[in-house]
C-alpha cells in the first residue's frame, strides 16, 4: 500500500508525521508531502519519507510578511501540477489541508484514491479557506468526531463518504530523547498550575479563562502559546486583575520544551468558543492529565465519554472558575481524571489504533477502485 500524506502548507505537523509514523508501523509505504516548517524543527519520526516539495523557496522566509505571502502565491500552482504528477504512484492521497480548497479542487491527480481529513471544516466561519470545495472531490472524508460526521453531513457531504477516525494522542512528546527543563520565566510554582497552552486565538477563549481566574485562589495559571489575532494587552490587563499569578510565555514553544510545561500542570484547560478537535486536548490526554475544557464540538466525546475531566459550557467564566476550584481543591480527583486519560491514550486514541482505522478505509477505497 503506497500513500502520500500532503500538508502543503505544514500546518500540523505532529498530526501529518504521527499518523505516517502509524501507518508505517502497520506497513504501509508513506510519504509525506508538505513544505519546511518555519517555527523550528517537525517532529523526528521514523518510518516514511519527507518530501518538502511545496513552497520550496517562500516557506524559508518569517512567517506573517508580505514577501512570503507574495512569494507563496507565485508558488502555489506550479507545486500543486508538481504534486498531480508526482502522486500517479501512490494507492491512496490524503489530503490534511489545501491552502486554496477552490483552486485546488481543480488540481488534484486523478488516478489514487483521494482522502481529505476536515481539519480546517470550521475555519471558514474564522475567516479561513472553506474546505468544501475540495471536499467534494474526495473519495472519502474523514472527521475527527461524531459532532464533526454532523456538521459534514448537513452542509451536504454525502453521508456514505463521512468517516469517523479520531485523532490520535501525541504520546511521542512523553518520550523525546531531548527534552529541555522548564523556561525560565516559569520557573518556580509552588501551588497548583493550571494550563492554557497551544496557538493563542480569538476563538480559544483565554479572555474567558483569565475572567475565571480572578475568582480563584491558590493556584498558578500559565497561559502559554503564540498569539494569533488576539489583544495580547487586553490578556494583560486581565491578567493584572487576577488574584493568583498568571504567567504568559507568548512565544512559539518547540517540542523540546513541551513535556516539561505539560509534567508541571495541575490541570489542562481549553476554554474554547468553538472547535471541532484541538491538538492540545490530545497532548493533555498522552500526559495523563485532567482535562476542564468547554462543551464545544467533539470534546464531549473525548472528555466525558471516558471520564478524563470536566466540561462546562462555553463562554461561562463562571462555570469554568467553579470547575477549576472544584479540582483544585481535589487533588485525589485529580489523579483519578488523569488515569482515565492516560488510559483513554494508551486505548482508543493511541496512533497505532488510528492506524488500523485508516489502513482499512484506504484498503476498501483501493479495491473499489
Amino acid at each position: 500500500m503506497r500513500v502520500q500524506i500532503v500538508d502543503p502548507s505544514a500546518q500540523t505537523p505532529p498530526y501529518d508525521r504521527s499518523l505516517a509514523a502509524a501507518l508505517a508501523r502497520a506497513g504501509a509505504e508513506v510519504e509525506l508531502v508538505t513544505s519546511h516548517f518555519v517555527h523550528g524543527p517537525a517532529p523526528a519520526l521514523d518510518g516514511f519519507e519527507v518530501s518538502e516539495s511545496f513552497y520550496r523557496r517562500s516557506s524559508r522566509l518569517p512567517s506573517n510578511t508580505f514577501r512570503r505571502r507574495a512569494l507563496g502565491l507565485a508558488e502555489h500552482v506550479p507545486g500543486m501540477l508538481r504534486h498531480r504528477r508526482l502522486a500517479a504512484g501512490a494507492d491512496v492521497v490524503h489530503y490534511q489541508w489545501l491552502t486554496i480548497p477552490a483552486l485546488d479542487a481543480h488540481l488534484l491527480p486523478a488516478g489514487p484514491a483521494r482522502v481529505m481529513t476536515a481539519h480546517g471544516f470550521l475555519r471558514a466561519a474564522e475567516g479561513g479557506p472553506d474546505a468544501a470545495p475540495a471536499l467534494g472531490r474526495m473519495d472519502a472524508v474523514v472527521t475527527l468526531s461524531e459532532f464533526g460526521a454532523k456538521q459534514l453531513r448537513s452542509a451536504g457531504v454525502d453521508p456514505d463518504r463521512v468517516h469517523v477516525i479520531p485523532h490520535g494522542a501525541f504520546d511521542y512528546l512523553t518520550k523525546l530523547p531531548d527534552e529541555r527543563p522548564l523556561p525560565p520565566e516559569l520557573e518556580g510554582a509552588e501551588g497548583p498550575v493550571i494550563l492554557s497552552f497551544g496557538l493563542i486565538r480569538p476563538y480559544k477563549g483565554n479572555d474567558v479563562l483569565l475572567r475565571a481566574f480572578a475568582e480563584l485562589e491558590g493556584a498558578e495559571l500559565w497561559i502559554v502559546g503564540r498569539p494569533l489575532g488576539v489583544d495580547v494587552a487586553e490578556l494583560a490587563r486581565l491578567a493584572g486583575a487576577a488574584r493568583g499569578k498568571v504567567r504568559m510565555l507568548p512565544r512559539f514553544v518547540a517540542d523540546a520544551e513541551v513535556p516539561a510545561i505539560m509534567r508541571r500542570a495541575d490541570i489542562v484547560t481549553l476554554p474554547y468558543r468553538g472547535a471541532d478537535q484541538s491538538g492540545v486536548l490530545y497532548t493533555a490526554l498522552a500526559f495523563g492529565k485532567p482535562i476542564v475544557a468547554s462543551a464545544v464540538g467533539g470534546f464531549g466525546e473525548v472528555i466525558q465519554g471516558h471520564g478524563a475531566g470536566r466540561l462546562v459550557p462555553p463562554g461561562d467564566p463562571d462555570a469554568l472558575a467553579a470547575a477549576l476550584r472544584e479540582l483544585l481543591g481535589q487533588p485525589e480527583e485529580r489523579a483519578r481524571l488523569g488515569e482515565a486519560a492516560r488510559a483513554a491514550a494508551e486505548g482508543p486514541y493511541s496512533w497505532d489504533s488510528v492506524a488500523r482505522r485508516t489502513l482499512d478505509l484506504y484498503r476498501r477505497l483501493r479495491d473499489a477502485r
